[in-house]
């Protein structure tokens, strides 16, 4: 099986395991003398069975990740990588929205509102970085879908 497909399978499992967390709620409790729309023990044992196949998987593409390299790294470093450069260009191009907001003056005598750092300059550093990004995520997908789960 390749990686992509192992990946696919752990995005269904936990899928799965969501739904039977809210079906086995809503059977926890029934009025006295009523039966419930849903037998609680077949779903604990459904919830048992999905939760030992995630496990394994999970095992398995954790330990497949760390083996598989990347242009020299490690596919966990990868991954790693991505996660960060995710989250700069997110906060990165919250804060320029931020910065680049214009606030109205009504008169000369009210105050002016300035940047405090220069927007275009960030911007194209951001515009690096989500690059950057794209380019390390192809590349992350082209493994996932040649590499064999191990």
């Amino acid at each position: 099986m390749k990686l992509a497909l192992a990946l696919n399978e752990r995005a269904e499992l936990t899928t799965k395991i969501s739904e039977l967390s809210k079906r086995l709620n809503a059977n926890a409790l029934v009025q006295e003398n009523e039966k419930p729309a849903e037998d609680p023990a077949e779903l604990l044992q459904q919830l048992d069975e999905s939760l030992v196949k995630f496990e394994e998987l999970i095992a398995r593409i954790n330990h497949t990740n760390s083996v598989t390299r990347v242009k020299g790294q490690s596919l966990t470093a990868c991954l790693a990588k991505r996660d960060c450069l995710k989250k700069r260009v997110s906060v990165m191009r919250s804060f320029l929205d931020a910065a680049s907001q214009r606030v109205d003056r009504y008169s000369a005598k009210e105050i002016k509102i300035c940047s405090t750092v220069s927007v275009p300059e960030l911007r194209k550093q951001v515009d690096s970085w989500s690059k950057e990004l794209r380019l390390l995520d192809q590349d992350i997908q082209e493994a996932n879908w040649l590499t064999e789960l191990i």
